[in-house]
């Protein structure tokens, strides 16, 4: 059997006195870590959920992500997290996708978690999660805790069984569920920590990344875990706080996106925070510009390492690993058992410096898209997973990302895709036609802009349409520009012709 969460007990088994994880003051031991991930295994029995049940979480990072992400796992569950800045309307279509059935939500979160449980009949259970007088229709996250049994037996799990479910949106239509099995976020995590960071006991991973993203919730949570090393957790990004964080714990890892970096970078005060402890720090979600690796290399002597990777591959593809020479700009050489090429429009073979689609086969491919077949066998063609990125390889087998063959937007490392926005702005109205673009941004790497016709007689400003988006988008997709047109450009067969709003 293979189940995850034998990650804890193993930690626990060899030191339960070790700090497993640090938010703010308070420490918790692997000892306390561990009988906390049986009280929410035993939780889920008594409320019925059996091997294979998908139970949904919306945490920030704090400590109950990790908890309960292990308890789910340990009595032989399917995690199905849930991105903590999504409205009622998007979190009630992962609720009913997923077919989960029980819901874990922050009491935070619970404006908009609330009522997409109310409207899922298949979700039987919504535990609210910090709330002090309760939330009306869901249970107590403290409550229950406080009543579990402090012991659980691990459910057996196999290698392929579906551990957790990654939702990734597409060009069109909703978001997809990519099926991750015990055995893929397992060889993800040990090739972090044993090839990429080296991870030991002693080490201090942080945390900042949201765990709900495959890169911080394999990469660092998963693979410090794996390794018995301690844990601290921010629940945002916030620049100062992170430094002071990373000072205070005396951080050895940091694992974060261009963005991330870029503000460190550009803080005012950045000699007040001692960042000598940190020997590994990497890069991944968008491609981090050469002069920030620099930077980051001269001022504080630790060379950030850029990989590549999509939540379908578990997510890590590819890495420049210690061991070999790293070459800034590019996402390094393939993992271990892992197989990358790239692809001509013709089905053939690209050969060195030619640029086509990257494609990836190996241990870290999903299992495929939850009940959506016909979108798997598009995805997975011959064994080979289609990223849907445009790339080349050199003479020495590094690879470089050149394009996005889709139109998504990679902002501050989350990924936007254009089409839903579209979608949001088709149902205004005033507008007749709607294209979304990313545009370079020096801090975020890129940002949304929206181009929008406005049907004959109607009227709208910018404040209206930003205004039903935001009904509509989690905030980190609203658009940053709006651009009123008399009309946008068409091709011949009357497709808007984004490359001239790009242009």
């Amino acid at each position: 059997m293979l189940n995850l969460a034998h990650i804890v007990e193993k930690a626990a088994a060899r030191d339960t006195s070790h700090t497993a994880i640090i938010f703010d003051d308070h420490k918790t031991t692997y000892g306390e870590f561990l009988v906390m991930v049986n009280k929410i295994s035993n939780v889920l029995r008594d409320k019925g959920i059996k091997h294979g049940d998908k139970v949904a979480v919306m945490l920030p990072n704090t400590p109950h992500f990790p908890i309960i992400y292990y308890g789910i796992l340990h009595c032989g569950a399917t995690v199905v997290p849930v991105n903590v800045l999504l409205t009622a309307h998007e979190i009630e279509y992962y609720l009913e996708d997923s077919g989960s059935k029980a819901f874990f939500a922050w009491h935070g979160f619970a404006k908009e978690a609330q009522p997409a449980f109310g409207n899922i009949d298949t979700c039987h259970s919504l535990i609210v999660v910090g709330a002090e007088g309760g939330v009306e229709g869901a249970d107590s996250f403290e409550a229950l805790v406080a009543d579990a049994a402090a012991e659980s037996p691990l459910e057996p799990t196999m290698p392929d069984d579906t551990a957790v479910i990654l939702y990734t949106s597409g060009t069109t239509g909703h978001p997809k569920g990519a099926e991750l099995s015990h055995f893929n976020i397992f060889f993800n995590a040990l090739f972090s920590q044993e090839k990429l960071f080296k991870i030991t006991p002693d080490d201090v991973s942080i945390c900042v990344l949201p765990l709900f993203h495959s890169f911080g919730q394999v990469c660092v949570m998963n693979a410090s875990l794996l390794a018995g090393a301690t844990l601290t957790l921010l629940p945002r990004f916030e620049t100062e706080k992170m430094m002071e964080v990373v000072a205070r714990d005396k951080v050895t890892i940091l694992a974060a996106v261009p963005t991330m970096y870029f503000f460190i970078l550009n803080h005012p005060q950045w000699e007040d925070y001692d960042f000598s402890s940190l020997r590994m720090a990497c890069s991944g979600g968008a491609a981090a510009p050469v002069e920030v690796l620099k930077r980051f290399e001269d001022r504080y002597g630790c060379k950030i390492l850029e990989g590549y990777g999509l939540s379908e591959t578990s997510p890590v593809a590819s890495f420049n690993i210690p061991e070999l020479p790293t070459k800034p700009g590019s996402i390094g050489v393939p993992l271990w058992g892992v197989d990358m090429a790239v692809k001509r429009d013709d089905g053939t073979f690209a050969d060195d410096e030619e640029v086509g689609e990257i494609i990836i086969r190996g241990h870290n491919i999903m299992k495929g898209y939850l009940n959506k077949p016909e979108a798997t066998a598009e995805a997975i063609i011959d064994g080979w997973f289609h990223s849907g990125d445009m790339g080349k390889r050199d003479s020495e087998g590094y690879y470089y990302i050149v394009d996005r063959k889709k139109d998504l937007i990679i902002r501050g490392g989350m990924n936007i895709y254009p089409r839903e926005i579209e979608e949001v702005l088709y149902g205004h109205p005033a507008v007749l036609e709607a294209a979304v673009i990313g545009v370079p941004d020096e801090a975020s790497g890129e940002e949304v802009k929206a181009y929008v016709s406005l049907r004959e007689g109607e009227d709208a400003t910018v404040a209206a349409l930003l205004d039903y988006c935001a009904a509509h988008l989690a905030k980190y997709k609203l658009p940053k520009e709006f651009e009123i047109l008399p009309e946008l450009p068409k091709g011949p067969t009357g497709k808007i012709l984004k490359r001239e709003l790009r242009d």
